[in-house]
């Protein structure tokens, strides 16, 4: 029996209100700050000030002769100790960058951890890091990842040209582009960003001896992987290893897997007195946490000259900093993949490079592949202008419809159940597309500067891929009849608490409020792999309905017996077991749980007693895609250089929605993510490799004054599995930057600007508009 579809669905669908928000808008969340314990000690981090040097000496004497001190680390004391270090995201097999714990002999970006001070309190701490003296011969930094190959310094022994990885598709024969009526080519640049969770990184390890155990309170969007990653590095078993997380302020990748920083506190937590707490702050988040979004491209389309898309290449080149985390050739290689995006595109082909640089290294962001649509997207309108087309035009023309599914893109990408033409229409209507190229046409009678841009992407969710590919649930009915429901969590700004509790409700036909979920503690949790890849809903609705749908078959079971009826007769609603058409024929859930606990010779036949039960889901596809189009309206002004968002629409088909509130927060978080990647923030480093924006005075964010009301439409194609549910997280940062790009080089197209470098900073805006390219 199918435990989500065997009742009428009384929760999924609607917008329940979050069940977290009481605790969090009350202040009485529990992050990892928050964790205090007997004993507890605190570190701090000595960090190079320079992005490459020789570390000719450390003298830590002063340091620790400081009243409070307990010790200070260095390489030789903690990285001797790893066992492993390969992330179960990932696999042990893969062919990873390295990633010592502690800087040894060089230190190759500024912020790279040379030494960690453990003390009393922060205060000592931080105070003592300065204490701590470090000898650094200066070696030239290669802080462009551009000039990375051909520079004759090597960041890592064993990586000539700086290469950490390349992956290539076959070629194309180049009379496909040679032959073409047109080629459109730009070479596409887009800035480091940083992930900016509210709550920095943080840890808090305490070994107890006696038990051989080490117990992590973790800021982390998968304690199971957390979990994992420190039994393999302190060779303990995965059993003598307990995470907890309870609230995560945000993570957005940043927090998928352990870092560097991480590894310390676990291995050094063996070696101190007491627990050992370690709290990021801002500039060191900044500074430290890693980076994303940096590279560039060259691409370019062919097109007949009805703008039919002939073929599509893309030759792409990512900085992967010093230090990345995880291995990033194989995000890489997505760029190459979805490049096409969900156009019919005949032919393909792509390669990818991930270079080093003496730069933060290179992690996760939402949508990390999500390059392949700004370099296409943006092509796309440039290929329009040379046309003498309407961009719209020239997308529905190539975009592929529900009807011509399931279709397989040039690259091997099995497209299914997505309604990109669908999705662009349904945008185009929201905004009223005609009417606003109308009032463009009286603005720039009137000297204003009025643009329109789209972006429509697929995107892949629920890979099932090593940690990613099963999930866990166990839910206990109690004797009172009130349900448990365990999952292993990995809620960071998700809101899996919620739509867990909805689809448990839904199951078991209960009230919701009967209903409470435990997560995050993978001491009582089953296995899963947290929140990453945009899998949280469907992996969890998956592994509810396994569950769920053994609890059902017993209830219906018992409740037959006892009712004298038979088994397809029993309903599940309200917190009863009824007879169908007889409503005064039931039993409450609370009679039937109670006796399966208490009155086990009650019970039918073959019925086990107790209402307890897990069950683990594996998806039926190894991809279930997303799609989505993104529409913005901007006003430039082409004195200052400021652009002025106007209307923001976003048409997405997630499949059913479980909570559509869920849905669109997600939504709005990616776009207001993506809006600040292509107008505002910058990771930026100076031609020496020092950082120039560690604080938020120099890396500016989107503020709810430049984010206009965000508008939702939504086409519902369900996907395989239970619901047909997809995912939801990644896409608003995917679809974003190139929408908000195209908008404002609709605006400045009456000066034949060409945008190819985000972000759209006012003084590139004014720049373009002056018929330069805005360096």
């Amino acid at each position: 029996m199918n435990g989500l579809n065997a009742a009428a669905a009384r929760y999924a669908g609607t917008r329940v209100a979050r069940v977290e928000d009481p605790r969090l808008l009350t202040g009485q969340g529990t992050y990892v700050d928050d964790v205090v314990r007997p004993g507890m000690l605190h570190a701090c981090f000595v960090r190079s000030p320079l992005a490459r040097a020789r570390i000719v000496s450390v003298d830590a004497a002063e340091a620790l002769a400081v009243e409070g001190v307990h010790a200070v680390f260095l390489a030789g004391d903690l990285n001797p100790d790893v066992r492993e270090q390969w992330y179960t995201l990932i696999g042990r097999d893969v062919p990873d960058t390295p990633r010592p714990p502690l800087a040894g002999g060089e230190v190759e970006f500024v912020g790279d951890p040379v030494a960690m001070v453990v003390a009393d309190d922060r205060y000592v701490a931080e105070d003592v890091a300065e204490l701590v003296l470090v000898e650094y011969e200066p070696l030239p930094p290669v802080a462009d990842y551009t000039a990375a190959r051909e520079s004759g310094e090597l960041i890592h022994d064993g990586y000539p040209g700086n290469v950490a990885g390349e992956m290539a598709s076959a070629p194309l024969d180049a009379a496909v582009f040679d032959e073409a009526p047109l080629v459109v080519r730009r070479t596409i640049h887009q800035q480091a960003c940083s992930q900016v969770p509210i709550e920095t990184r943080g840890l808090v390890a305490e070994w107890s001896a006696p038990a051989g155990e080490l117990t992590i309170w973790a800021a982390t969007q998968s304690p199971h992987e957390v979990r994992l990653f420190c039994s393999r590095l302190l060779g303990l078993p995965e059993h003598r290893v307990r995470v907890v997380m309870r609230d995560t302020g945000g993570g957005f990748g940043q927090k998928v897997v352990p870092q560097r920083e991480d590894m310390c506190v676990m291995l050094a937590a063996r070696k101190v007195p007491g627990p050992l707490k370690w709290i990021e702050d801002r500039r060191e988040n900044l500074m430290s946490a890693g980076m994303s979004r940096h590279e560039h491209a060259d691409a370019r389309i062919a097109f007949d000259t009805d703008g039919t898309i002939l073929a599509a290449a893309i030759d792409h080149v990512q900085d992967v900093g010093a230090y990345p985390v995880p291995w990033p050739v194989g995000t890489s290689a997505a760029v190459g993949m979805f490049f096409p995006g969900p156009y019919r595109v005949p032919k393909a082909a792509w390669s990818t490079t991930s270079v080093f640089s003496n730069t933060v290294g290179r992690t996760a962001y939402r949508g990390p592949w999500q390059f392949e649509s700004v370099a296409r997207e943006l092509l796309l309108d440039a290929a329009a202008r040379r046309l003498g087309m309407d961009p719209a035009a020239l997308r529905r023309k190539n975009l592929l419809r529900r009807d011509e599914l399931p279709y397989t893109n040039p690259n091997g990408m099995p497209y299914s159940d997505i309604t990109p033409l669908e999705t662009f229409e349904q945008a185009l209507k929201m905004l009223d597309y005609e009417a606003f190229r109308r009032e463009q046409e009286q603005a720039r009678a009137e000297g204003r500067h009025l643009g329109v841009g789209t972006c429509t992407y697929v995107e892949p969710t629920t890979a099932a891929m090593a940690l990613h590919a099963t999930e866990g649930a166990t839910i206990r009915i109690e004797p009172s009849g009130k349900v448990n429901v365990y999952v292993s969590g990995g809620s960071s700004g998700n809101s899996i608490e919620t739509t867990v509790v909805q689809l448990t409700a839904d199951a078991l036909g209960v009230d919701i409020a009967d209903v409470s979920t435990i997560q995050g503690d993978t001491a009582v949790t089953p296995f899963g792999g947290g929140a990453a890849g945009s899998r949280s809903g469907s992996m969890t609705a998956g592994a509810i309905a396994e569950t769920a749908s053994v609890l059902r078959e017993r209830i219906v079971a018992i409740a037959a017996h006892r009712l004298e009826a038979a088994p397809d007769d029993i309903e599940l609603a309200g917190g009863h077991a009824r007879v169908r058409g007889v409503p005064e024929a039931g039993i409450p859930l609370a009679e039937i749980a109670a006796a399966s606990y208490f009155q086990p010779e009650t019970l039918p036949p073959g019925v086990p007693a107790g209402l307890e039960a897990s069950g683990r889901y594996r998806p039926e596809s190894p991809l279930i895609w997303a799609n989505a189009t993104h529409l913005c309206t901007c006003e430039v002004d082409v004195t200052t250089g400021r652009v002025r968002l106007l209307r923001y629409i976003v048409s997405e088909d997630c499949g059913p929605m479980i909570n559509p509130n869920v849905v669109e927060g997600q939504i709005a978080g990616g776009v207001v993510q993506g809006i600040g990647g292509a107008l505002y923030e910058h990771l930026a480093y100076d031609p020496e490799g020092n950082p120039i924006a560690t604080t938020f005075m120099d890396y500016l964010l989107p503020t709810a004054a430049e984010i206009p009301d965000i508008e939702y439409g939504h086409i519902e194609t369900p996907a395989p599995g239970p619901g047909g549910y997809k995912g939801v997280g990644e896409g608003g940062a995917i679809g974003a930057p190139p929408a908000v790009a195209n908008a404002v080089a609709d605006a400045l197209s009456p000066f034949g600007a060409e945008i190819t470098r985000l972000p759209l900073t006012p003084e590139t805006v004014v720049a373009l508009a002056r018929g330069t390219d805005g360096r």
